[in-house]
C-alpha cells in the first residue's frame, strides 16, 4: 500500500493537504466537509481576540489566472471560537491561524484559543490587506524573530510562522522564524495586488489593495520553498496555487513536508481535496514510490 500520511512537529495528517486559512472554514460544518472531502487537517480562518468584520464589499474579484481578495480578517474573536471548536466533533488535526499587531497580543489570543483539539499554532505575519497586521510586520526580520520568540516561550504547542512572498529575500525572512523558535515555516501567503475596472475607472476592491492567489503564483511558491529548504532545517508547508495532484508532488520535491491548499476549491469544486488525493496516488504509482515522503527534496539533488 502506497503511503501518503505525513508527520509536521509530530502531528500526523492521514495525507498531506491541509486546508488553508480563509477557505471554508468559517464554521465546523465547512470544516468537517472539507475533511470529508479529503482534507488531511486543516487551519482555521486567521482569529484575533476580538470580533472583527474586514473590509466593505466588493472583497473578492476573479482574474484571468487567479484570483484577488481583501477580506480585511474577518473573524468571531477568539473566545467564540475556541467555543465552537470545543463543543465540536473535530476528530481530526486543526491548527489555528491567529493575528495580533504585537507579540503580547499573539500571546492573548492563544491563551484564549487554546484547547486540546487545537494541534498547533499558525502565526499570520504575512496578510497583505490588513494594515498594521500581518505582512506589516512579517516584511521585517527583526520582528518576525522577535513576534516568533515570545510566541514560543508562552505555548507548548508547536508554532507555524505563515511567511509574506511581498519581500526581496524570503531566506532571510525563514531563517528569523527559525531563530526564533518556530517549528515550521508556512510558505507562501498572498501576492500583494489589485484589479481596476476599465469601465468604472477605479480599483475594483474596496481596500483598493488585495492578495493575488491561484495557478499564476505556483511557481513563486515553488521558487521560496526551494529557497527556503537550502536556508532552514525546520518543516516548511508548502502554499500557493496547488490545483493538481502534480502540483502537490513538485512541492514536495522542492522541500515541502506537506502543503495547504486554498484556490483549488474555486477551481475544482468541495470535492477538490479527494481529486488531488487520487491524483498523488496515480502519480506515485506511476513513479513505483511507496512512501511520498521519500520524494521530499529530490529536486535538490537528494536531502541538504
Amino acid at each position: 500500500m502506497i503511503k501518503i500520511s505525513v508527520t509536521v512537529n509530530g502531528i500526523l495528517f492521514e495525507n498531506p493537504l491541509i486546508l488553508a486559512s480563509g477557505i471554508l472554514d468559517e464554521s465546523i460544518d465547512s470544516m468537517i466537509n472539507m475533511r470529508n472531502s479529503g482534507a488531511g487537517g486543516v487551519v482555521t480562518k486567521s482569529t484575533g481576540k476580538e470580533e472583527r468584520f474586514g473590509h466593505p464589499n466588493p472583497t473578492f474579484h476573479v482574474e484571468e489566472h487567479g484570483l484577488m481578495n481583501a477580506m480585511g480578517l474577518p473573524n468571531p474573536g477568539a473566545e467564540k471560537l475556541r467555543e465552537i471548536i470545543i463543543n465540536s466533533g473535530i476528530d481530526f488535526p486543526v491548527i489555528a491561524s491567529v493575528f495580533d499587531s504585537t507579540p503580547e497580543g499573539f500571546v492573548n489570543v492563544i491563551n484564549t484559543l487554546d484547547n486540546e483539539k487545537i494541534k498547533a499554532f499558525e502565526l499570520n505575519l504575512s496578510c497583505p490587506h490588513a494594515k498594521g497586521y500581518g505582512a506589516d510586520i512579517g516584511q521585517e526580520p527583526d520582528m518576525v524573530r522577535e513576534f516568533t520568540k515570545y510566541v514560543k516561550n508562552n505555548t507548548s504547542k508547536p508554532v507555524w510562522v505563515k511567511l509574506t512572498p511581498n519581500v526581496t529575500d524570503i531566506k532571510t525572512i525563514g531563517i528569523a522564524a527559525e531563530e526564533g523558535g518556530a517549528d515550521a515555516v508556512v510558505a507562501i501567503n498572498t501576492i500583494k495586488g489589485m484589479s481596476i475596472d476599465a469601465y468604472a475607472e477605479k480599483p475594483v476592491l474596496s481596500s483598493v489593495y488585495g492578495g493575488y492567489s491561484g495557478p499564476a503564483i505556483k511557481p513563486i511558491g515553488l521558487r521560496m520553498v526551494y529557497e527556503l529548504y537550502e536556508a532552514i532545517k525546520i518543516p516548511i508547508i508548502g502554499v500557493g496555487g496547488i490545483t493538481t495532484g502534480k502540483d502537490v508532488i513538485e512541492y514536495i520535491l522542492a522541500g515541502a513536508s506537506a502543503v495547504e491548499i486554498g484556490s483549488a476549491i474555486h477551481y475544482r469544486g468541495q470535492n477538490g481535496f479527494s481529486l488531488i488525493k487520487d491524483e498523488i496516488l496515480e502519480i506515485l504509482k506511476e513513479k513505483s514510490c511507496e512512501d511520498i515522503n521519500a520524494l521530499k527534496g529530490r529536486a535538490h539533488g537528494g536531502e541538504t
